[in-house]
């Protein structure tokens, strides 16, 4: 039995050494038959100023929900009091919450704080009232929360808590033992919004509040197992397993002994014993032999059964657990897995929902872990608090490494704007008083989730400086488990305590940097625990990091994030539906804006264009298709090539004449050429483009994909033996010109084109009478902003080419007549650095209209974002053609994913949702393109010489992306007044390392010294 719980105080709420009173010693997550009453489900809730509570006074929290009875509101237990609470979203990334409205030296919170006061009135089971007065224990369990609760039930106090991501738990024998099952109890529970906890909570997300995990009682019988702790070891050499056992049991009478049973995937019994019931009940296996090894290639898990018996011999308890048999640890400076030598392929991950904020269910959770698989993700940081235990259970099951962090980071208390540190401020540093609490989270954490095979790694927290604090959390790491690693990366900013993290973590920092250590003998391995930062338009430059995997101490990585973080924000009189919203949208200040926005996915769940690029660069597998065959190298742990179909096919222009299936077995960590009979000569052409595709797909359908899915594919292009040539290059159509004063004009059939001496350009191109142009086409030398452009300061930086292109004047234009056409040169001078552009039409007598824009290069100028025209064209325009790499947007450093072909778009597909409207729609790699109506009616574009061409079609213009901050500020798609074509001749790259400074790489830049040309012939369709 508890003790009783000492007077409340609301003292506790700011004083850093109180972090729990009354509750139970944590206990590790397993399955029980235990009875268990659920306590979710609606429940009355008052949003209130913190200081109307008297927490001293038992009467105070009824007092004030009678008093504001009219105030009371109902929302559902698990959920967020930002989603459905009432209470105003915030997102902040470094700061406080409540920087700039007050300034309260830590542990002290502002004197606005909030508590919402919730109620719930329950009748207990029968089978929890009767383990009550059968002398068991009746727990009270708050699965997750923020930031700190007082508990009472039927008016008497029952505990304080705080750390919300592990469940608290309270012993509530004593109040319901005697009550009968038609009593009804009523539980009151104040949630502060603010305590001292919130000074090692900055975590960079929106800030929730509420009871966001769910709420149960469970009845535990007089002898059971309060915690247990499995160390399921594998020897590869000898395919051995070995379980060690340590159950800690309450056996109040004595005499109770526990029984063990293992069972493997089709539940056959693999190992059992009976061991006496000691303290610290140990129960270890001699070996056990042909053991199938847990990795997330192959998550083989076994159950394992603990019955625990009682000195009649009655089964009192069952507890269930899954078991992996692994070997984990560092060798030689390099961590391995049963043997081998792991990277990690990772991503750090947020528990976020769009309405539901922190209150994932296991639907949500089950879809992350779908789309890791999917995408060759194998490993995920739990950024950066222990998430729901069920979510572990799903890694065990599906197979994904975790690195399991404490609910730890305080960056606002020690870092300045423009990342300047002041160390003398950090939190907790070897402040003594902060000391238990950040120990005990770590504890909490590790004694919860020890058991679970995917969990690897234990991190001590985020980006929260150095300090004795993180020494003393190191060493109780290692006293509790020796095995696994420790993992903190904020050592970085004070070597003084290097000893703190067995991995040299850090955090975007760039290849060439990461390089430099790895290429220094190091002693430890390698990880880039956040890396690529996914905001936006972004994971441009991936292969460079993952290039380094050439490095035995390069051990992976975990992009940053999972998922876009914003908000599902009412309809407005402006937006006139709802939205997915950021910082700031909600009022909230201050704030950081769309900076909660990082994800590969969108915060719908639906894929990012850079979700391909990580899919096919995470690849264990990679695929170079030659004339002989497919070079195969495999970089898996335990996975043979052999558990995937190869399929191998032909592209004839973009066009698949030929596949064929051939069966390869090449072992982990090996490289092969897999022989294939490619039919080449079948269908060789001097003028056609032959590509070789190959592909790794899946044999059998799993737990996360169906049979065929692609793992990886790889692309071969062969050499031309001549260059295409342009569409009806050789054809006739009895073409008239006519070359006025102040236009040239040319007629073929119902077609007719116009120049204009004055325009500058093409003004007319019509088809029957119907124009196909509504403008003539501009030069651009701008794109619209990324959010990796903006942190880099580009609009400051190349401003020049904002205006340079799109205020352009035409100081010139000559007209020649050739033998088969007309040739009109236009001369521009760009505005602002006063270089000079020749555009040139040549109306041939095939009917098409060859169009050239050169850009002779200049020195002593910013890069160019890109060179090319942009092209106001009819709405009824509205779907892309191409032959080029798709199916979605590609870059020049974010091309891995993409594949050549024939790709057909609508506007809608190319209109990239991010967050805040940017760059979008790209596609690298244009042979041909064709703008089009619903009947097939258009333009199309034809490289002239060979060289590729970047090419989009979108329902609005550069300049309207650029302006927009939320894209219901952009005209309704449907009642658009034109559809933009952009044609370029490069484009620099997105970038990715990070969104706050850093450049695209030097090799995806457009320099402004070289020369770039645009060519193309135009027809019509």
């Amino acid at each position: 039995m508890p003790s009783a719980a000492p007077t409340p105080s609301a003292q506790w709420l700011t004083d850093p050494t109180v972090f729990a009173v009354n509750r139970h010693p944590q206990r590790s997550y397993h399955r029980t038959d235990a009875p268990r009453q659920s306590l979710n489900g609606p429940w009355e809730v008052l949003d209130t100023d913190a200081r109307a509570i008297d927490v001293a006074d038992p009467e105070s929290p009824a007092s004030v929900l009678r008093s504001a009875s009219d105030r009371i509101a109902t929302i559902p237990v698990p959920s967020t009091l930002e989603t459905n609470g009432g209470w105003r979203p915030a997102y902040v990334n470094i700061q406080m919450p409540w920087d700039g409205h007050a300034d309260p030296e830590a542990p002290s919170v502002p004197d606005t704080n909030r508590v919402a006061l919730y109620r719930r009135l329950f009748t207990l089971d029968e089978d929890l009232r009767g383990a009550a007065l059968d002398g068991g224990t009746v727990l009270l369990s708050f699965g997750g929360f923020a930031t700190a609760l007082y508990i009472w039930c039927d008016g008497v106090f029952v505990g304080y808590c705080e750390d919300g991501y592990t469940a608290s738990e309270f012993d509530i024998t004593c109040l319901l033992g005697g009550a009968s099952t038609d009593t009804i109890h009523e539980l009151v529970v104040a949630c502060y919004e603010h305590s001292s906890a919130s000074w090692l909570e900055g975590q960079d997300s929106w800030r929730f509040h509420g009871l966001f995990r769910g709420v149960c009682l469970t009845a535990l019988p007089p002898t059971h197992v309060n915690s247990v702790r499995i160390d399921a070891d594998f020897d590869h050499h000898s395919e051995v397993g070995r379980l060690h056992i340590k159950a800690d049991v309450v056996d109040p009478l004595g005499g109770a002994s526990i029984r063990a049973e293992l069972f493997d995937y089709s539940d056959a019994p693999v190992w059992s014993t009976e061991t006496p019931r000691s303290a610290a009940a140990d129960l270890v296996s001699d070996g056990i032999p042909q053991i199938a090894p847990w990795s997330a290639e192959s998550p083989t898990l076994y159950r394992l059964h603990l019955d625990v018996i009682d000195r009649d011999g009655r089964t009192c308890e069952t507890v269930a657990l899954n078991v992996g048999f692994r070997r984990f640890g560092i060798e030689n400076g390099i961590m391995t897995l049963n043997g081998r030598r792991i990277v990690f392929k990772g991503v750090n991950r947020h528990e976020f929902h769009p309405r539901k904020g922190r209150a994932l269910d296991e639907a949500d959770m089950l879809a992350d872990i779908r789309f890791c698989k999917l995408h060759n993700i194998n490993a995920i940081r739990t950024s950066h608090y222990p998430n729901d235990p069920r979510f572990y259970d799903l890694c065990d099951e599906y197979g994904i490494y975790v690195i399991d962090e404490a609910n730890l980071e305080t960056h606002g208390t020690w870092t300045l704007p423009g990342d300047v540190p002041t160390p003398d401020t950090a939190i907790p540093g070897s402040r003594t008083q902060w000391q238990d609490a950040c120990v005990d989270r770590l504890e909490r954490m590790m004694v919860r989730d020890y058991n679970h095979p995917s969990v690897l790694i234990w991190s001590l927290g985020n980006e929260s400086y150095g300090g004795e604090v993180f020494r003393a959390m190191s060493r109780r790491a290692h006293e509790l488990d020796p095995a696994r690693p420790v993992h903190y990366e904020g050592i970085t900013w004070d070597r003084e305590y290097d000893d703190v993290s067995d991995i040299e973590s850090r955090m975007y920092v760039h290849p060439d940097k990461i390089e430099q250590y790895l290429a220094s003998s190091p002693a430890k391995p390698y990880i880039s625990c956040e890396y690529m930062h996914a905001m936006g338009n972004s994971v441009g430059g991936l292969g460079l990091y993952t290039d380094l995997e050439r490095y035995p101490h390069y051990q992976g990585g975990f992009i940053w994030d999972l998922i876009d973080q914003a908000l599902w924000h009412p309809a407005t009189p402006a937006s006139a539906g709802e939205f997915l919203a950021y910082g700031g949208d909600f009022g909230d200040r201050p704030c950081d804006w769309e900076f909660s926005a990082d994800g590969l996915l969108f915060a719908d769940r639906t894929p990012s264009p850079a979700a391909r690029e990580v899919k096919q660069l995470y690849s264990d597998f990679s695929l170079v298709p030659s004339t002989t065959g497919v070079d195969v190298t495999n970089r898996s742990l335990f996975t043979s090539s052999s558990a995937y179909d190869l399929v191998c096919s032909l592209l004839v222009d973009g066009e698949a004449v030929w596949r064929i299936t051939v069966s390869s077995d090449v072992r982990p960590g090996d490289r092969a050429t897999v022989p294939c009979p490619w039919p080449i000569d079948e269908y060789s052409a001097p003028d056609r483009q032959i590509v070789l595709v190959a592909s790794l797909v899946h044999l059998h359908r799993t737990a996360w994909c169906p049979a065929g899915h692609e793992v990886c594919f790889g692309q071969s292009a062969l050499p031309l033996a001549a260059p295409p040539s342009p569409l009806g290059a050789a054809d006739r159509k009895d073409a008239s010109y006519t070359v006025g004063r102040w236009n040239i004009g040319m007629r073929t059939g119902g077609e007719e084109a116009l120049l204009s001496r004055t325009a500058g350009g093409m003004v007319l191109w019509a088809k029957d009478g119907g124009p196909l142009v509504l403008h003539p086409p501009k030069l651009t030398t701008f794109r619209p902003l990324t959010d990796n452009d903006r942190g880099a300061s580009h609009g400051f930086e190349r401003a020049v080419w904002t205006v340079a292109g799109r205020y352009a004047r035409c100081s010139d234009v000559s007209v020649r007549q050739e033998d088969r056409g007309v040739e009109v040169a236009y001369c521009y001078e760009l505005a602002a650095v006063g270089i000079p552009v020749s555009v040139v039409y040549r109306l041939n007598d095939d009917g098409t209209i060859r169009f050239t824009a050169s850009y002779p290069g200049a020195p002593d100028l910013p890069t160019l974002p890109c060179f090319g025209i942009e092209w106001a064209l009819p709405p009824s325009l509205s779907r892309l053609r191409f032959y080029g790499i798709g199916p979605d947007e590609t870059y020049i450093d974010r091309l891995s994913g993409g594949r050549l072909g024939i790709w057909s778009r609508s506007l809608s597909e190319d209109l990239t949702p991010y967050v805040v409207p940017q760059e979008c729609g790209n596609h690298m790699g244009a042979q041909w393109a064709e703008a089009s109506d619903e009947q097939g009616n258009g333009i199309r574009v034809v490289s002239a010489t060979g060289s590729p061409f970047e090419v989009s079609l979108l329902p609005y213009s550069s300049a309207q992306i650029e302006e927009a901050v939320h894209w219901w500020e952009l005209p309704d798609p449907g009642r658009r007044p034109a559809t933009h074509l952009r044609l370029l001749a490069a484009q620099m790259g997105v970038g990715g390392d990070d969104s706050w400074g850093s450049e695209v790489h030097p090799e995806y830049l457009v320099p402004s010294e070289q020369a770039h040309v645009l060519d193309v012939v135009l027809s019509m369709l």
